[in-house]
């Protein structure tokens, strides 16, 4: 018999070797991942990558053409959506509008077998209001919930049964940057007040970076790189993941003797990598641009004189577009309080943007 710590370290869903074709189309090749008991996972990636089509192997509304789903160790390839211990919420919810909220919740527990007693419904209905904080909110009609209330009732049905794994598939595509930011966090808290395992489908950087325990970075039906969203920041594995995690610069050239630095128009410059890099390699140089400072004046380490193209205040931080001779246009986020200190630069000033030397991250041309 496996103990209770054991059980706990076994994921919770796998895909082994999971592929799903329709007709011609590969939508998802040859998928690996383990997905651990009470994370937050993110699949994250542009349109048409198979980040959905994952999702839809998980929750069982499709079957992998080749490979593996399993659910706490069980393969459940042929195993229907509604056996499976796994709700989704969707992009626009779903919502029956004929019934009330309380009716919404309630659905799945209404279809159960054995069935449950109206005051059981009633009790688990009025719980699940509470944790999406809509106390009282039962008798209302859907049409007259806003957006962020609507998901909040999407989320009370998703979780009122108690799935060990709780899908959503870009739910908060519809609401503003605002109430879309305040749902993100409420998710956090649920998640982690409920310890449920939660999978998010998002094309959203920012959503999946601030939210997630992993993510799982997809391109073309394929994996390319799963890690936190630290690792992924800092360490992405080629150019595809530094590209679309985060903003970051690249300068493209050739690896210099050695690997640690590239030549590009004429500029060295040094760096760090993840990948094994060999002497005369088509290579970019990335740089985030928070990385680099705007002087009036040559700053310590390497220091390049530039002309500002744009600029765009962001509240706590100012982009600018600045422009090198040779190097091209590339981006700098500059500090409220560096700004203030230089007293700002305008379109058409003249500055250097400075960076440490050995900061940037070396990746191949992929």
């Amino acid at each position: 018999m496996k103990s209770n710590q054991s059980l706990n370290d076994a994921p919770i869903a796998e895909l082994r070797h999971a592929s799903k074709q329709f007709g011609a189309v590969l939508a998802a090749d040859d998928l690996n991942l383990s997905i651990k008991r009470g994370e937050f996972l993110s699949f994250l990636g542009p349109s048409g990558c198979g980040k959905t089509t994952a999702l839809r192997m998980l929750a069982g509304f499709e079957a992998p053409t080749s490979g593996q789903v399993l659910l706490d160790g069980q393969v459940v390839n042929d195993l229907p959506a509604y056996r499976r211990p796994v709700n989704m919420v969707f992009q626009h919810y779903a919502l029956f509008p004929h019934l009330t909220v309380a009716e919404n919740i309630g659905y799945g527990l209404r279809q159960q077998r054995p069935r449950l007693s109206l005051a059981q419904i009633a009790k688990a209905v009025d719980k699940a209001l509470d944790t999406v904080r809509l106390p009282g909110y039962g008798p209302r009609r859907i049409w007259e919930m806003s957006g962020g209330q609507q998901q909040r009732v999407a989320l009370a049905r998703a979780i009122i049964n108690q799935p060990k794994l709780l899908l959503l598939d870009e739910p908060m595509a519809a609401l503003d940057k605002k109430l879309r930011r305040d749902m993100q966090i409420e998710l956090q808290t649920l998640q982690r007040s409920l310890g449920i395992t939660f999978v998010l489908v998002t094309h959203d950087q920012e959503e999946a970076l601030s939210m997630s325990d992993r993510i799982c970075i997809m391109r073309g039906g394929r994996i390319v790189q799963v890690g936190s969203p630290r690792d992924l920041y800092d360490r992405p594995m080629n150019r595809y993941v530094a590209d679309f995690v985060g903003k970051s610069n690249f300068f493209a050239g050739t690896v210099d003797a050695g690997g640690a630095s590239l030549t590009a128009t004429g500029h060295r410059i040094s760096g760090h990598t993840t990948q094994s890099l060999t002497a005369g390699q088509a290579a970019f140089a990335s740089l985030r641009p928070e990385q680099i400072s705007l002087t009036r004046h040559p700053g310590a380490g390497v220091s390049l004189p530039v002309q500002v193209q744009t600029r765009i205040f962001l509240g706590e931080h100012t982009e600018y577009l600045v422009k090198h001779a040779d190097l091209g246009a590339f981006l700098v986020l500059v500090s409220r309080q560096a700004e203030a200190s230089e007293g700002g630069f305008e379109p058409g000033d003249s500055a250097h943007a400075n960076w440490q030397d050995g900061a940037a991250l070396l990746l191949a041309d992929d």
